[in-house]
């Protein structure tokens, strides 16, 4: 029997940032600044829809390799909303958990970021999953790792997902793609196997709440049979 498509875990790939301030003329680093705006709305817009689970990918592995100017003003945007969003997130019930290779930050940050996690995490509605220094590729990988240091002598799904970074985070029902590519770019591989897609052609500044709305309406006229 097919199950209904209620949502309880949404991903977004926010791409176009920088495409979205070269268009305008503008430094790439407004095009990073209106998409932290815009990812505001949209938990804003997932909350009210009652979704429990918001992950969003925000800092991939391969991003280290950008120029140090622009990975220095992330790492300055980033420093800056953990030092100053966390009373604001917590009054608006939005619980961070942040997810990936944090070993690639420096300890302040760390600190930080588990600091906001605690704080965060008292009392919410809806939990934000922030993707950080994340590669699905070196996710599994260090799972993989971490099961062999254990010694473990049988490996099941379940065990193996216990030791994946993003855990306990629920199967994205639905993955969104803004920006115009047509790939996932190894945003959760593990947890994605029966995500339904949505890539849209609107770049993630200009993504709004009506958009994310009509794919939610989308999405809950679909049945999932998960293979049956």
């Amino acid at each position: 029997m097919a199950e209904t498509s209620v949502v309880k875990c949404v991903g977004i790939i926010m791409d176009g940032n920088r495409r979205w301030a070269k268009v305008r003329g503008l430094p790439v680093f407004e095009g990073h600044n209106e998409g932290y705006k815009k990812l505001q709305e949209i938990v804003r817009a997932a909350r009210e829809a009652r979704i429990p689970h918001l992950v969003a990918y925000t800092f991939s592995i391969e991003n280290w390799q950008r120029s140090s100017e622009e990975v220095g003003y992330l790492m300055k945007l980033f420093r800056t909303i953990l030092e100053s969003e966390t009373e604001k997130l917590t009054k608006e019930g939005v619980r961070v958990r942040f997810v990936g290779d944090r070993s690639r930050f420096g300890e302040d940050m760390q600190a930080m970021m588990r600091k906001m996690e605690k704080q965060t995490g008292e009392k919410y509605d809806i939990t934000l999953h922030l993707l950080m220094s994340y590669g699905g590729r070196a996710e599994i990988a260090a799972a993989a790792g971490a099961l062999l240091a254990e010694g473990a002598q049988k490996v099941t799904e379940e065990k193996f997902a216990q030791k994946l970074w993003a855990h306990p985070v629920p199967d994205p029902d639905i993955v969104i793609r803004t920006g115009g590519e047509r790939r996932l770019s190894g945003f959760l591989p593990w947890q994605t196997v029966y995500s339904e897609l949505f890539f849209t052609d609107t770049l993630w500044p200009d993504f709004n709440k009506e958009e994310f709305d009509s794919i939610l309406t989308w999405y809950r006229t679909r049945k999932r049979n998960f293979g049956v």
